[in-house]
């Protein structure tokens, strides 16, 4: 199994939930109530995501074919006080 870097957008939407997206994968779309939440749903769409381009013979995404970076930025929250 090798191991691909997606980047994820992701929004806080005004009914208190997140909303996380990508352009790297078309049609990844997932939803959750805290953002650690969304993002292991958004991984688990993504995966099922590329399980149906290898199962149908589709080619991935360019975003996918290419060698991951050697250093990520992320931001991630942290509460405080």
């Amino acid at each position: 199994m090798s191991e691909v870097l997606i980047r994820l957008q992701i929004e806080a939407l005004p009914e208190g939930v997140y909303l996380a997206t990508s352009e790297d994968l078309p049609g990844l779309l997932a939803q959750g109530r805290t953002v650690a939440e969304t993002i292991e749903i958004a991984q688990d769409v993504a995966r099922k995501l590329i399980e149906s381009y290898q199962e149908h013979g589709d080619p991935l995404p360019p975003a996918l074919r290419k060698q991951p970076p050697k250093r990520i930025k992320l931001r991630v929250p942290l509460g405080i006080g």
